[in-house]
């Protein structure tokens, strides 16, 4: 079909109008960069119409692209209180399609911080951070009553932060003059990525992965979610300082391919003033240094919010399988012997988790249990309590307990089967938490929650689960994946076993997860009990392995492939190493090591030679910072190191 020279002429046209109408705004662009250079961040608005206009940014690492021209802004119906005024609310679904630029301020923060326990000593919290300031409506028109004046101009802030570490992005909504509401309904946060990236796709928090290509998902991905780009760039999306607001997962885009969007779980109702959680984008050369940088996530939310934090103590804890007081304190015998700082007493003590009838404060007449018996009972040993209460508990007794537990001994809470998502659970469980402190409570929250860095608001938030852990007995390849994915979160409670028939990875992967996977409140033996142990004489790394740290080096690792990572307590290295489902042989160096001076490292790994039940064998070997070894790890296994000086 021949195609006349006055079509192809009004198509060229109709091209250059179209150009023109979504021409760039000059005067709103704005770059910002990370205080090393690496991250550079775009920001502009382009015109649509003749009438509107849109928000995007761009953002590189090192020159390579990490997100093309993507969409910023909020969705909002916005609700004025000007009943007395008889003048019609105003809505505006889209507030990031026609906001006028105004100014713009730049700040820059290079600060240390010592944090109540972690896994570095300090942490620097070293960044640039560009505010935009847009308005909305009539600035210029006001209506006088009683006296005062309010405006009918609305208010906006595009903040963005870029550390080294990553580059983050929120919303923040001044304080207004005119009785502003705001009910948010959603984001216009996109991130369009090149062509060709493949994303470790999770459809809930204790799901398992898939690596998938930006098309074709059933549903909405977890946060935060890593994908590897075709340039070789590994880039993770997250949030952070989410508190108040509705969790956000990744939905892909119906119209624009390779976009990922920012969808909200439900609508949020807020009075200004008032920020939205971070969106975060880390970005890395090498897959490790994702891990390496994690700490944007905590550098985003405020500093403690406690006084006095010396009854916050870390430590690793064994389950009461069977709910009895003898078994009980056969717990915190064995909890007392082999260097372990709680027990636990989990579901059902005081009743059905699942009633809303059943009694936190008492202990089920069904179990032979004395709670405060038992819990002095292990105070004389030197060990803790931790308690599991469901949230159908908590919701009706939270102010009865905590100064019940207190009075019992109780040193921590587990929350059960929490709701999470929406505005309200959000705000209620943060709350609680808080709430917890004033008692001198721990917490560890179970199911679908995740983390966004409010451990270091309030530091009594020890761990959580929101993680496929040996609840459900992931294989190696999972557990590969995790430390690149989920971890990149905070502390994650995956509830380590060692004895059980059920775990798909060797005994010597379980003793590496202890050292690989972070959490201040460690649960070991988790399906196991006292009567399990038979002198292993590998336990002896369970027994000296801290759960806190001065120093965290990831050695080596590929995503979903094998991972090897080294944490120092006080002199004493640590060093867990694990692989997939395969096997595989690594070169482990000690350059992490003090020069000048010798160490022993004595190394646990598999060995279907050794006559123990578990099959670990051990072997001390001098090493000092120029050494070398080969680990030769089994398919779905692992090794663990505990490194200590030699003394001359």
């Amino acid at each position: 079909m021949k195609i006349s020279k006055f079509c192809i002429i009004c198509l060229l046209f109709s091209c250059v109008l179209m150009a023109q109408k979504q021409a760039l705004i000059q005067e709103t662009v704005q770059k910002l960069k990370s205080p090393d250079g690496s991250y550079e961040f775009s920001f502009y608005q382009k015109k649509i119409t003749d009438n509107e206009k849109q928000m995007y940014y761009t953002l590189s690492y090192k020159g390579k692209t990490v997100v093309l021209e993507s969409e910023l802004g909020v969705l909002i119906e916005n609700q004025t209180f000007e009943s007395a005024l008889a003048v019609p609310n105003d809505t505006c679904k889209v507030w990031g399609e026609n906001l006028k630029f105004k100014d713009f301020q730049i700040n820059s923060v290079d600060q240390t911080w010592k944090p109540v326990y972690g896994e570095n000593e300090f942490i620097r919290n070293n960044y640039n951070e560009m505010t935009l300031s847009f308005s909305k409506g009539d600035e210029t028109k006001k209506v006088a009553t009683d006296g005062y004046d309010k405006s009918k101009g609305y208010f906006m802030n595009v903040v963005v932060r870029a550390y080294n570490e990553g580059i983050a992005v929120r919303y923040h909504f001044p304080e207004p003059t005119n009785g502003l509401f705001l009910h948010i309904v959603g984001e216009q946060t996109q991130f369009t990525m090149p062509e060709g990236t493949l994303a470790y796709y999770e459809p809930w928090a204790q799901g398992p992965y898939s690596l998938l290509p930006l098309k074709d998902w059933k549903g909405q991905s977890e946060r935060p979610l890593t994908m590897k780009l075709s340039n070789g760039l590994t880039v993770a999306l997250a949030e952070a300082q989410m508190t108040d607001y509705a969790r956000m997962k990744f939905s892909l885009n119906k119209t624009k391919p390779n976009t990922l969007q920012a969808t909200l779980y439900s609508s949020v109702d807020v009075i200004p003033a008032y920020s939205t959680p971070w969106r975060v984008i880390m970005a890395a050369d090498k897959e490790t240094d994702l891990i390496a940088n994690k700490t944007i996530i905590l550098n985003l939310n405020p500093e403690s919010q406690l006084k006095g934090v010396s009854w916050i103590k870390p430590g690793k804890v064994i389950r009461v399988a069977k709910l009895t007081q003898a078994d009980a304190k056969k717990c915190v015998d064995f909890a007392a012997e082999r260097g372990l700082q709680y027990i636990h007493l989990d579901a059902s003590w005081y009743g059905p988790e699942m009633k809303m009838s059943s009694d936190a404060t008492k202990t089920s007449a069904t179990k032979d249990l004395n709670v405060p018996e038992l819990s002095a009972y292990a105070a004389s040993k030197g060990i803790g309590l931790w308690v599991y209460v469901n949230q159908r508990a908590l919701i009706q007794q939270l102010d009865t307990i905590l100064p019940l537990y207190k009075k019992w001994g109780i040193k921590g809470i587990k929350f059960g089967f929490v709701q999470v998502g929406n505005q309200h659970w959000t705000t209620w469980l943060h709350e609680a938490v808080k709430k917890c402190a004033e008692y001198g409570m721990m917490v560890d929250i179970h199911d679908e929650y995740r983390p966004t860095g409010f451990s270091r608001t309030y530091p009594n938030l020890m761990t959580q689960e929101g993680i496929r852990g040996n609840e459900e007995m992931p294989d190696a390849n999972h557990n590969t994946i995790l430390p690149f994915t989920r971890f990149l979160a905070g502390p994650a409670d995956y509830t380590i076993a060692y004895y059980s028939k059920a775990i798909k990875n060797t005994h010597a992967h379980q003793l590496a997860l202890a050292v690989v996977y972070y959490s201040p409140i460690q649960f070991m033996y988790w399906y196991d009990q006292p009567s399990a142990y038979n002198g292993e004489p590998e336990i002896d790394f369970f027994d000296k392995v801290p759960t806190v740290w001065d120093d965290t080096k990831v050695l080596n690792g590929e995503i979903g492939k094998y991972i090897t990572t080294a944490r120092k307590s006080g002199k004493d290295w640590f060093v867990g190493s694990i692989t997939n489902n395969e096997a595989r042989t690594l070169e482990l160096n000690f350059d992490f090591l003090d020069a000048n001076k010798k160490y022993n490292a004595r190394i646990y790994s598999d060995d279907e030679k050794v006559t123990t039940k578990t099959k670990v064998a051990l072997k001390d070997v001098v090493v000092k910072k120029s050494s070398k070894i080969k680990l030769d790890l089994k398919a779905s296994g692992g090794a663990a190191i505990w490194i200590t000086e030699v003394k001359k």
